[in-house]
């Protein structure tokens, strides 16, 4: 899934480029009407449809953070309201920093570049949605300059180095209120598609542990804020199984936070099957019950595997209080090989969101900004226009918005 065929994560050869945009006084901005704090049900409803703001503010080349890295528009509020006006109720903003650090042992963001980030968060938040941002690519293998490596050697210094980066952040964002969600990390794994590994999956546990202590010690609104982790890969046999995951305790949150209740989320991503979802061929085009063709239709990943999966998820966590939060899913536009592609992928958006409500799950479209082709996109980012209503409706329909 971190290929550039799905979410086009792949570094483009593009010189490297860095955000300039001071934006003076932002440090302490956050909205003049606080949301009350949220339970499980509560935050799970809250959230609503969700959408990514995909391959912009991870996107780099050559290490440096750069929006449009990619070949994505600079953000604009322009999009951001369209994106609300469609019926998202939440935003993932996925976020890399990279280059943008600075050496030990302050490992200092860059200013400009946090300025930025918060300039994107505001544009969602102060038009009342809510908005999850992590660190995205600081922890793939594939992304020159990536340091948040579960099985490198030095793991004393990435863990001092990911402590000070999530202080900053958490800091700056200290007076925002519970409709901000911080989300540990993103994707973690070695790099292997198959079982988890040790120490990796242990480092991942120890990662996530540190951001919630982190997070929950940086003052303000940050003691009782839902915080959202992810297990291996962000894979659901791997994070609901018994592969190693291990819930981060939570002893610095707010004594005001009732005892039986949490404020830690579980963030899973669901791309399957993945010859529909994200291979890039013409092969697998359609999906589900309505598919006419079997030879279009994957043999694996149809309703009662999704069912099975979010089911897993729902015993494991949800039952305990813990929201799961399937923070990406999708699928690409195969409609050059098959006209009737888009009709699956608006089946497939309307499954997984009505499944994951089912059981108690929050959902949030990957978007990469990509229209034609493989591409995840539901709005054209350059002219703020909608550009697959049947999969936006799907979702709506599918998460009950």
């Amino acid at each position: 899934m971190a290929a550039k065929s799905g979410k086009i994560r792949a570094l483009l050869s593009a010189a490297a480029l860095t955000i300039a945009v001071a934006v003076p006084g932002m440090a302490n901005q956050a909205s003049a009407a606080p949301t009350a704090a949220a339970n499980a049900a509560q935050i799970v409803a809250n959230l609503g449809a969700g959408w990514n703001l995909g391959n912009s503010l991870e996107a780099n080349s050559n290490g440096y953070p750069s929006e449009t890295a990619w070949n994505n528009p600079t953000v604009t509020q322009a999009l951001i309201d369209k994106v609300k006006a469609s019926g998202f109720k939440s935003i993932r903003i996925p976020v890399s920093y990279l280059r943008h650090i600075g050496a030990g042992p302050n490992y200092t963001i860059n200013s400009a570049w946090l300025n930025r980030i918060q300039q994107v968060v505001d544009y969602a938040y102060h038009r009342g949605l809510y908005v999850m941002i992590n660190m995205h690519g600081d922890g793939y293998k594939s992304i020159p300059y990536a340091w948040l490596i579960c099985d490198a050697a030095d793991q004393n210094t990435i863990k001092a180095k990911y402590q000070k980066v999530w202080q900053q952040i958490a800091t700056r964002f200290q007076n925002y209120d519970q409709r901000l969600i911080l989300e540990s990390m993103n994707e973690n794994f070695d790099g292997q598609y198959g079982r988890p590994t040790q120490p990796c999956y242990s480092n991942i546990n120890a990662y996530n542990q540190i951001f919630v202590d982190t997070v929950r010690r940086a003052g303000g609104q940050n003691s009782s804020r839902w915080l959202l982790v992810p297990g291996w890969n962000t894979n659901i046999d791997y994070t609901a199984g018994n592969y190693g995951f291990v819930v981060p305790t939570d002893q610095y949150r707010s004594p005001s936070i009732p005892s039986n209740e949490r404020r830690i989320m579980i963030s899973v991503h669901y791309y399957s099957p993945w010859d529909f979802a994200g291979e890039e061929n013409g092969n697998i085009t359609q999906w589900g019950r309505g598919a006419t063709n079997p030879a279009k239709k994957s043999t694996w990943g149809q309703e009662d595997y999704l069912d099975s999966q979010l089911k897993l998820m729902y015993d494991r966590f949800v039952v305990q209080g813990y929201p799961v939060v399937v923070g990406e899913y999708g699928s690409i536009d195969k409609t050059f090989a098959d006209s009737s592609n888009n009709r699956y992928r608006a089946d497939f958006a309307r499954a997984v969101t009505a499944t994951a409500k089912k059981y108690g799950a929050a959902t949030v479209y990957w978007d990469n900004g990509v229209n034609g082709q493989y591409g995840f996109g539901l709005f054209n980012r350059g002219s703020n226009t909608v550009t697959q209503q049947g999969i936006i409706t799907a979702i709506r329909s599918g998460s009950g918005t």
